[in-house]
C-alpha cells in the first residue's frame, strides 16, 4: 500500500472552524421581475369598488357640418348603460408564524423576522400578478371579449399573427404580454423570416419589440394550463394592451391607506404572540384589474411554443 502523504501545513478543512463565513440573504428562485404589475396604471380606491360607466352603443352622434340655410339641426343624445360592472378589490392575505426564540436567538446576521416577512411578501406579489392575468372574475385573460380573440393561421406566433393583433388594439397599444417561451417562438419565426424583431431598453432591461410595441414576458400567462411546462410544446396566450385611464385602457387598482401599509395596496400588521411563543405577521394585498373599453385589450389564442426549424 502506498504510504499517507504526510501533511506539513494547516488543511483547509480545519481552518474552516476558525474562520468568519461571509453570508448571504436567502435567495429564493421562485421571484420574478413581474412586469404587469410595473407598466399598468394604478388607481387608488377609497371605497374598494369601481363602476365603469360605458355608452350604451357606439353609434355616432349626428352632427351637421358647413350648413348654409336654415333646416333644423338634428337632435341627438349619448345613451349610456344602464347596469354598468363594478370592479370589487381582491384580497391576496397570508399569515407569517415566526417563533419568537428563532427570532431571539439567530437574528444575526440577518434579522429573521424581516427575511420572513420579506420571502412571504414575495409569494404574495407574485400572486398579485397570478391573479391579474387568470383570476376568473377580473382577470385579463378571462375577461377579453370574445371580438377581441383572435387563433394564429398555423400554430407558431408569427409577425402576421401580431399584425392581427395590432387591427383589435389599433389606438395607442401599450405592449404585448406573452410567456418567455412564446416571446421566443415568435423569436425563431422572425428570424426564419429574416426578420430579427428589434429591441427597446426599459427599465434597464432590453425587450424584444413588433412595430415598435416592447413583449413583456410573464410566467403567469400558462402553457397549456399549467404553471410548470410539461414537454417541449404546449400551446399558451399573447394578449396585447393598452394602458391608462385617459387612454382608456387597461387599469389597476388598489387600495390606499391601509394600516402598516409597506408598499400600495400591501399591508403588514403584527397580530400578537400566542401561548405558544409564537409570533404572528397578516400579510395583505388588495387589488384588482379593470379593462375601460373593450378595445383596450386583444388576445391571440393557440399559440404553439414548441415548433423549431433547420436553418441550411
Amino acid at each position: 500500500m502506498p504510504d499517507t502523504p504526510t501533511q506539513h501545513a494547516l488543511g483547509d478543512r480545519a481552518a474552516f472552524q476558525l474562520a468568519n463565513v461571509t453570508k448571504t440573504p436567502p435567495q429564493y428562485g421562485a421571484i420574478t421581475p413581474r412586469w404587469l404589475v410595473r407598466f399598468l396604471d394604478w388607481k387608488p380606491l377609497e371605497a374598494g369598488t369601481l363602476r365603469v360607466n360605458r355608452v350604451a352603443d357606439d353609434k355616432s352622434v349626428d352632427v351637421v357640418c358647413g350648413q348654409k340655410d336654415e333646416k333644423a339641426l338634428p337632435e341627438t343624445y349619448v345613451d349610456y348603460e344602464e347596469k354598468p360592472r363594478e370592479y370589487t378589490l381582491c384580497g391576496i392575505s397570508a399569515v407569517l408564524d415566526v417563533h419568537t426564540r428563532v427570532s431571539d436567538l439567530y437574528s444575526n446576521p440577518y434579522d429573521q423576522v424581516r427575511e420572513q416577512l420579506r420571502l412571504t411578501i414575495e409569494n404574495v406579489k407574485e400572486s398579485q400578478e397570478g391573479e391579474l392575468v387568470n383570476n376568473p372574475d377580473y382577470g385579463l385573460l378571462k375577461n377579453v371579449p370574445a371580438s377581441q380573440r383572435v387563433s394564429t393561421r398555423k400554430g407558431a406566433p408569427t409577425p402576421d399573427d401580431l399584425d392581427e393583433l395590432l387591427t383589435k388594439v389599433w389606438k395607442e397599444p401599450s405592449f404585448f404580454l406573452a410567456n418567455p417561451r412564446a416571446i421566443a417562438a415568435f423569436g425563431r419565426e422572425c428570424t426564419r423570416r429574416g426578420v430579427p424583431p428589434p429591441t427597446v431598453t426599459l427599465f434597464g432591461t432590453p425587450f424584444l419589440t413588433w412595430r415598435g410595441v416592447p413583449l413583456i414576458p410573464t410566467d403567469k400567462l400558462y402553457i397549456d394550463g399549467n404553471k410548470k411546462a410539461k414537454g417541449p410544446g404546449g400551446k399558451t396566450n399573447i394578449l396585447l394592451l393598452r394602458v391608462g385611464e385617459k387612454k382608456q385602457g387597461v387599469i389597476g387598482l388598489f387600495q390606499p391607506g391601509l394600516p402598516g401599509e409597506q408598499t400600495p395596496g400591501l399591508s403588514v400588521r403584527f397580530m400578537g404572540i400566542n401561548n405558544k411563543a409564537i409570533a404572528s405577521y397578516l400579510i395583505s394585498l388588495y387589488c384588482s384589474a379593470a379593462i375601460l373599453v373593450d378595445d383596450a385589450i386583444a388576445a391571440l389564442e393557440d399559440v404553439e411554443v414548441g415548433h423549431y426549424h433547420e436553418y441550411k
